[in-house]
């Protein structure tokens, strides 16, 4: 409707369809960077037997895993509707973004804590670290790159949304765009205590920090990983629009010209930026039966137009409901 995409520049937190092809390079740049990176890891924790390296190669073989997971929810998701899937199918998004998250807990936390674990009773020399700085340095340049594709986008979509780029990443509903960034960061901060406890291992000689950067990594990948899981979990069991985006909707509709109340205002997320939408209203004027059935359609209609709105149902308010109200929130 006019007033939905006039307001659209404002609070809407979902630029829509068209921006969320803009995840699918994202992805893509991460894939790349990750399997080069475990790659590098790999090799170097062959040649310095550093638990902190080994805890950091199952990492990045787990976000390369996970990227994979993340390619078919952009594929999946983005299948049109059909008369069986009459919302589409935007919700597999957040299934093998489940599988990824998933992933992430068992193949990258659960190894690193584990292999940490067991790393804490044994005293081995320590080989020359170089390699594994030099790996590890490489491996930041490569992460951030891909920090830095995933925070651009995170960026210009909460620009659009008038959210912070942190408040933005937690609310969207592209799990794929969430997950690059947590996970992307996260291997910022894990190549990071790796350092630190090779680092602490060759000035002390005890391989015991080497150990605690092992299960330090891993505790940083469960937390990610528990976080996506939650998240994903809501929006498969139906995350609602509420605050600004409920908002902007409903002025949409009482500024039609056909609608005098709406009282009452269902939006849930059926995807990346794809809502449905169940609303009540009073329609103007005083019209027969068919002809409000069809004011209502054409409603409707108008609606679904929208990139965002994959369906849209209306109903006819009862006479004494009171209307919505638009609600005034900070800037």
């Amino acid at each position: 409707m006019r007033a939905v995409s006039e307001s659209r520049a404002g609070k809407d937190a979902e630029p829509g369809e068209k921006k969320h092809g803009g995840s699918m390079f994202t992805v893509i740049v991460a894939f790349a960077a990750n399997i080069l990176i475990a790659l590098a890891k790999s090799v170097a924790a062959v040649l310095t037997g550093s638990a902190a390296m080994v805890a950091e190669a199952a990492h990045s073989w787990a976000d390369s895993g996970n990227e994979v997971f993340l390619l078919i929810a952009e594929r999946k998701a983005g299948r049109k509707p059909d008369d069986s899937h009459p919302l589409g199918f935007g919700r597999d998004a957040y299934v093998w973004s489940m599988f990824a998250a998933f992933g992430l807990f068992s193949a990258g936390a659960v190894v690193s804590i584990w292999h940490g674990i067991q790393s804490l009773s044994e005293q081995g020399e320590q080989t020359d670290p170089l390699v594994a700085y030099i790996v590890l340095a490489i491996a930041f340049v490569l992460e951030g790159t891909s920090f830095f594709q995933a925070t651009r986008q995170t960026r210009g979509q909460a620009a659009t949304a008038g959210l912070h780029p942190l408040r933005f990443i937690t609310r969207t509903s592209d799990p794929t765009l969430r997950a690059v960034f947590i996970e992307d960061g996260g291997a910022l901060i894990g190549i990071l205590l790796a350092v630190a406890g090779i680092a602490l291992h060759q000035l002390t000689g005890s391989a015991v920090y080497d150990a605690l950067g092992s299960i330090a990594v891993g505790i940083v990948l469960a937390v990610m990983a528990i976080f996506l899981i939650a998240r994903n979990r809501e929006f498969l069991v139906g995350q609602p629009l509420g605050g600004p985006q409920r908002d902007v909707v409903l002025r949409g509709l009482l500024e039609d010209d056909e609608v005098d109340r709406v009282t009452y205002l269902h939006l849930e997320f059926v995807g990346p930026g794809r809502i449905f939408l169940v609303a009540a209203v009073d329609l103007a004027g005083d019209r027969i039966e068919s002809e409000v059935a069809e004011r209502l359609r054409a409603i409707e209609s108008r609606l679904e137009e929208e990139d965002r709105i994959t369906e849209a149902v209306l109903t006819l308010a009862t006479r004494n409901e009171p209307s919505l109200a638009p609600k005034t929130f900070p800037a």
